[in-house]
């Protein structure tokens, strides 16, 4: 018997198909992953199981049973939990107190975190999810709070867990130890759901795989019958090439130079502390690191949208140090943010609106106060034709693209003016293999036509294969900059990790200053 199933689920939404009556199951002590590209319909599926959506037809079954899911609430009282992407924590609260969050108490009306804490030390015996009850949430790395998230769904006795992307921010190691987690909790007779775009991470902890396109189920196939090209070629429909081919290019002078940067984050702490960095003509330099440990202010800082206490940055020779965004770009530097949809765009502006936003004033498309309606257009469907961006027309408004071609919009943005450096941030997080192949194609595009690029990004395997130096930072410092020959994934990991001192292949001093060379 099934442990799950989901029979004929069809979901329409206004002029799209997002599930297309899919048929999908799931087995006791089985990890079975959901893949496709964005906008394929795994998160609409992962939603009606959820109880978020309601399908218009369908039906799903919990050993054999047909049952109705309504809300999450209803979800959770069938024993199914999900783990969202984006942690749904309150940082200020305890674990023992975001784990019991909205359940009644053993001594209700009053609260009994004595006895949470108990069962939560059990559970994390039991499965190797270390965590101190009484620890506040935001005293937690990420790694930390993915465990209290998997935790929060195993008080509830959750026999169906469904994680969303949940190694977006681990470390090699992190993800390593969370696919033993999982494997263990499938042994024990649990089902799982995983929902990932890293190929290799689908290949390492999946019983099954099951491929969604266009609403669809285009395959389902076990990893001892496929490979990782396969599985991109099913997702998308072609050939994929997974690793690019990397050009030999000669570097010339320093195009951005960070120089003993301080920098506050937004609670008046030291987010950057003390980082000097060099990236050279036609050289993309990767900046690896667990999300928050001040890669966002240090590129907002960098961008000229967040002030910096000390130090200076230069573009190009020139000293944009608290400059205006506006001086920064002056100086060719083009900035691709990590939060695209709020800080790269403006959601409820139409995507030609989008395109043209950082160069309306430009005298081709306005002059005298008056828009240059022809021009604007035309430039608008070069950039839409030449970055293959998937919009019905110009107007579209921008929220309602995937976010893969929100990502493709703002690198043709950034892009059209050729800059001399470019800062990227997280460009490719959370989206499909065929737009991350589109991605990588347009920074070695630029590499090879002389662009600095800064490439921050949590993808360990991003960062391999396409810089060619890779600086660490933790908690706001450099922990060492390594050439793309000389690294290997456990190093970078531990880096991240904050793990310097006594490591073998390590030779340098805390104290001794790094070299820019």
């Amino acid at each position: 018997m099934k442990l799950l199933e989901m029979v004929g689920i069809t979901k329409h939404f206004v002029g799209v198909l997002a599930n297309d009556n899919i048929n999908f199951d799931l087995n006791q002590c089985e990890i079975h992953t959901l893949l496709g590209e964005n906008g394929a319909g795994k998160s609409t599926l992962m939603k009606i199981l959820y109880g978020l959506y309601n399908p218009d037809e369908g039906e799903i079954r919990l050993r054999g049973e047909t049952i109705e899911i309504k809300s999450p609430s209803d979800a959770i009282r069938h024993g199914i939990g999900m783990v969202h992407q984006h942690f749904m924590l309150v940082p200020t609260l305890t674990v023992a107190e975001n784990v019991s969050l909205g359940l009644r108490s053993s001594r209700h009306p009053l609260t009994d975190l004595p006895a949470v804490s108990k069962r939560i030390t059990e559970l994390s015996e039991l499965y190797s999810l270390k965590v101190d009850p009484d620890t506040y949430i935001w005293q937690l790395a990420m790694g930390e709070r993915q465990r209290v998230e998997i935790l929060k769904a195993l008080y509830r006795n959750a026999s169906v867990l469904v994680l969303d992307e949940p190694t977006a921010a681990l470390t090699p190691q992190e993800v390593a130890e969370l696919i033993h987690v999982l494997k263990k909790m499938a042994a024990d007779g649990r089902g799982i759901i995983f929902i990932s775009h890293k190929l290799k991470e689908v290949m390492a902890v999946s019983d099954r795989i099951t491929v969604l396109r266009d609403g669809q189920v285009t395959g389902e196939i076990t990893p001892a019958q496929t490979n990782e090209s396969q599985l991109a070629q099913m997702m998308v429909g072609r050939p994929v090439q997974l690793v690019p081919d990397r050009p030999k290019i000669k570097l010339g002078e320093p195009r951005l130079v960070i120089q003993d940067l301080y920098v506050d984050g937004d609670r008046g702490d030291r987010a950057v502390v003390g980082v000097s960095l060099e990236v050279r003509e036609g050289e993309i330099l990767g900046l690896a690191g667990v999300s928050g440990n001040g890669q966002r202010e240090l590129a907002q800082a960098v961008a000229g949208m967040r002030n910096v206490v000390s130090g200076t940055v230069k573009v190009g020779g020139k000293d944009t140090t608290n400059k205006h965004p506006k001086v920064v770009r002056q100086a060719r530097l083009s900035y691709v943010p990590e939060e695209r949809l709020y800080e790269g765009t403006i959601p409820s502006f139409a995507v030609s609106d989008n395109l043209i936003l950082l160069d309306r004033r430009d005298k081709r498309f306005c002059q005298y106060n008056f828009m240059h309606f022809t021009n604007i257009k035309e430039h608008c469907l070069n950039l839409v034709r030449r970055f293959l961006i998937k919009t019905p027309t110009l107007e579209t408004t921008t929220s309602d693209l995937s976010g893969g071609n929100i990502q493709k919009l703002i690198m043709a943005r950034e892009l059209s003016g050729r800059p001399k450096v470019l800062l990227a941030s997280q460009p490719t997080i959370g989206i499909d293999v065929g737009a991350t192949e589109y991605i990588y194609s347009q920074l070695l595009e630029q590499k090879a036509d002389g662009c600095a690029i800064l490439l921050i990004s949590e993808d360990l395997d991003e960062l391999m294969v396409l810089a060619d130096r890779i600086a660490v930072i933790y908690e706001g410092q450099i922990m060492d900059i390594l050439d793309h020959q000389e690294a290997d994934l456990e190093q970078l990991g531990l880096l991240m990790a904050g793990v310097k001192e006594n490591v073998p292949w390590l030779h340098r001093q805390m104290a001794q200053p790094l070299s820019m060379a």
